[in-house]
């Protein structure tokens, strides 16, 4: 395997589908079909998708030893010695150029953004992830940074309640990933320092509060008197059990299959997760373009 293609690699381009969410607020402004809004979104979503590659490559530079102690990670190109500091380093700058160039051609207000996203993730790598809670805090307040660029590209309002739903979701998906990496017994703390300072009983706990916060969250919101009059019918709460499924189902693969180590992962490779996200975009698209779509309007 050549140099461009462990580099590629690194770059974990099957992460970016967490960047998906940058385009949730085009899509909940039922404005996806502006051709000029769309661009402006796109652009945002692939310099976060840039921006999160040269964070990986940053992170593998500098837990290159710790991951030697993870059974999957260590065969990372990094982490084997197959691809040295000073390529990580050169691929690394060239990514965040990239990402800083779409991010303004998408709107100067992005570019701060993603520059916020990056400092954020530099702080996680050299301290903040030392820090118990707070690490799992950075995670999710990465997530919110992706859904406010969503909504800046486009200059689209966001409405308070879907950045409370971002954040503990992805607090939900944070603890959830700590739990599995605690589960690699002896191997654990080396891997990772702080894992020295959860135990399995607090991070069920911690799961269990963000689950109730997060759906209790999201129901709350498709009921919300603005939320109705915005889109005008009471329909997106028929989108409930979907989410109720999804985090059900992700909580069962977590506990019973010990998976949740990287949620890409599951989203992507899990057949019912698969099917319960399809059929809740599926609703949530005749929910609030019925009137947009030709073949919707019955």
């Amino acid at each position: 395997m050549n140099k461009t293609s462990l580099i590629l690699e690194s770059m974990r381009p099957k992460q970016w589908v967490k960047n998906l969410i940058v385009l949730a607020p085009l899509a909940f402004a039922q404005k996806i079909f502006d051709p000029s809004l769309a661009l402006k979104s796109g652009l945002a979503f692939f310099a976060f998708c840039l921006a999160s590659s040269g964070v990986y490559l940053l992170n593998d530079l500098l837990d290159r030893e710790a991951d030697r102690y993870h059974p999957e990670k260590k065969d990372r190109p990094i982490a084997s010695g197959r691809v040295g500091a000073s390529e990580a380093m050169a691929a690394m700058a060239v990514l965040f150029a990239a990402a800083a160039g779409l991010a303004f051609l998408s709107r100067p207000l992005v570019l701060v953004i993603v520059a916020a996203y990056v400092a954020l993730n530099l702080a996680y790598s050299f301290e903040l992830k030392k820090l118990v809670v707070i690490d799992a805090f950075c995670i999710a307040s990465g997530f919110v940074l992706r859904i406010l660029a969503g909504a800046a590209a486009p200059e689209i309002e966001l409405s308070t309640w879907i950045i409370l739903c971002t954040f503990l979701g992805s607090l939900f998906l944070a603890f959830c990933k700590r739990r599995h990496e605690l589960g690699l017994a002896e191997a654990a703390a080396n891997h990772r320092a702080i894992l020295a300072e959860y135990s399995t009983r607090f991070l069920d706990q911690m799961i269990s509060i963000s689950t109730a916060c997060t759906v209790m969250a999201y129901a709350l919101w498709t009921m919300w008197p603005e939320t109705v009059e915005k889109f005008g019918t009471r329909g997106l709460f028929w989108t409930v059990p979907f989410v109720c499924y999804g985090i059900f189902r992700y909580l069962y693969l977590v506990h019973q299959k010990n998976q949740g180590g990287s949620p890409s992962k599951v989203f992507l490779s899990d057949r019912p997760m698969i099917v319960n996200v399809a059929l809740w975009m599926l609703v949530v698209v005749i929910i609030l373009y019925a009137d947009k779509l030709p073949m919707l309007a019955f």
